[in-house]
């Protein structure tokens, strides 16, 4: 008898969580999307929510990332979750969209070709637009902070709430009657334990819910979005046997958490003696999915951490399947053959004010994220054989105009048409070829913390400002500091064009790594309060 291969892919989750600036919002709205992929699809599955029963379930191949693939045996089974499934999603999470599609399977041998051909369906599956429940008329009454329509109205120590039927759903159990009894959710515990650890206290006071709780000396904060390298061409290369595949999306998952976990022990956790709060915040963590906001000055260590121990714990957990797993077109090689059995990562981090709208902060980071893929993917492609390696990319918002960081490189970051503070991405390990590791960026920006480098780095600030408006005069400035300061060799390395510390772009662009240093040692070491 033939089998059913369901799989479904949520959408908007990112404009879902980031929906408004309220902290305490966003954390009910990423436990919402954790729970969508294991509670919630048990839930129409089984009838009840047991995510343990889905994890044993032997049909159930991924519930992680917001991606569900299903071996169903029964037509009418499949039909009655596919009728379902998207209108329960819809009103626990409003603003929340599922795509499905549905391959039938004649035989065991058919799972590879029938999990490619899912793929296409669901991604042509992306581009139909669903009936959003959020709408209504024009005259209706409309929240103050999403401006979408009222569905609750709450009264409470004499201030009236106007809460829509999404920002509902994420601070309140939707079973419980709206009145002053009502409490919010703790469940967001939950998904800080699993980025933390289980061992970590969490006592409530801990847990920052006003996103001014997460500051520290300055107002500075990170939004940070990591996500692994090459993962469609692994799925592609193990997706013909249903176990294999079912196994690696379930230690991939495990792989992240822990790395998180280390990340978070070895960054924040001594750090938190003598602090009211935690500060960071997990939003997503799941499959090579991690998305964190925190505290200015931590972001940088924390995501150094997270990719040396993502690569750590992929090599622990999922060594023995990617040893099978070969490149395509290199005859056969495998592609993790050069030097251990692992997965790698890029991160994206946006340095904003904590005032900042956060869903511009989010597409920031991400876009960040796609640029330093797309570096590490090109010296992999000059390097044969090599995995493309772990890397970060950052920029700290300057202006309020946002847009991809392409537009924002080439407006802010190129003062001439031949010169570029686009320094980045930074390599988790020294890979040559003109980059530098993140451990080279953090030891040279603390050049500027002592007397001398204090007033090095004003010079500078003036310097890169004169570029922009007068390239001689800009030059004049340079020549004259590296006369006065005792840091003349350490100005010549990082801001002549021959400098040591300076590469040359293959289009002929020069790029300097003043920038990115100065902008470094202000989140660290900037007080403003």
């Amino acid at each position: 008898m033939p089998k059913y291969l369901y799989g479904a892919a949520v959408q908007g989750i990112q404009d879902f969580i980031f929906q408004t600036n309220k902290l305490k919002e966003m954390m009910g709205a990423s436990e919402l999307v954790e729970k969508i992929c294991t509670d919630c699809f048990a839930d129409v599955l089984y009838g009840v929510s047991n995510s343990e029963r889905l994890k044993k379930d032997p049909n159930a191949i991924l519930n992680a990332a917001g991606n569900i693939k299903y071996i169903f045996d029964s037509v009418d089974e499949c039909k009655r979750v596919v009728r379902i499934f998207p209108k329960e999603i819809m009103e626990f999470a409003p603003g929340i969209t599922i795509s499905q599609s549905v391959v039938e399977i004649e035989t065991e041998e058919d799972f590879g070709e029938a999990v490619q051909k899912l793929e296409k369906h669901l991604g042509a599956q992306r581009n139909r637009q669903a009936r959003d429940l959020n709408l209504g008329l024009m005259g209706i009454l409309r929240s103050r902070q999403t401006g979408l329509p009222v569905s609750h109205i709450r009264k409470k120590d004499g201030k009236t709430e106007y809460l829509d039927s999404a920002t509902f759903h994420k601070l309140f159990d939707k079973n419980k009657l709206f009145d002053d009894k009502w409490k919010r959710k703790e469940t967001f515990k939950l998904l800080c334990e699993k980025a933390f650890g289980p061992e970590i206290p969490l006592d409530k006071n801990r847990l920052p819910y006003n996103i001014k709780e997460m500051t520290g000396s300055n107002d500075w904060i990170a939004i940070i979005h990591a996500d692994g390298n090459g993962l469609g061409q692994i799925v592609r290369e193990i997706g013909s046997d249903k176990d294999t595949f079912r196994e690696f999306s379930r230690k991939l998952d495990h792989a992240t958490t822990m790395a998180a976990q280390r990340a978070f022990k070895d960054t924040v956790y001594k750090d938190l003696q003598g602090h009211d709060f935690i500060p960071v915040r997990p939003i997503v963590l799941s499959g090579d999915d991690h998305t964190v906001i925190c505290r200015a000055d931590l972001a940088i260590p924390y995501t150094e951490a997270f990719l040396k121990y993502f690569e750590e714990e992929t090599k622990k957990e999922l060594g023995g399947i990617l040893s099978g797993v070969k490149a395509d077109g290199r005859r056969g090689k495998s592609v993790f053959a050069d030097e251990s059995l692992k997965l790698t990562a890029c991160a994206g981090i946006a340095f904003v004010k904590s005032s900042f709208p956060f869903h511009f902060g989010y597409r920031l980071a991400e876009s960040l994220c796609d640029r330093a893929k797309k570096d590490t993917k090109t010296l992999y492609k000059a390097t044969e054989g090599n995995l493309p390696a772990s890397c970060l990319m950052f920029h700290k918002v300057q202006d309020s105009f946002i847009a991809d960081f392409g537009d924002i490189a080439k407006r802010e970051l190129m003062p001439q048409p031949d010169i570029s503070f686009e320094f980045g991405p930074y390599y988790l390990k020294d890979i040559k070829q003109g980059r530098w590791t993140v451990t080279e960026l953090r030891e040279q920006s603390k050049r500027f913390r002592d007397k001398e480098g204090s007033a090095v780095k004003s010079h500078l600030r003036n310097w890169l400002t004169l570029l922009h408006e007068n390239p001689a005069e800009a030059d004049q400035k340079l020549d004259r500091l590296i006369e006065i300061t005792e840091l003349s060799s350490f100005v010549k390395a990082i801001a002549r064009k021959d400098g040591n510390k300076v590469r040359t772009r293959e289009d002929g662009v020069t790029v300097y790594p003043v920038y990115d240093l100065l902008a470094v040692n202000t989140i660290d070491t900037q007080k403003t309060r």
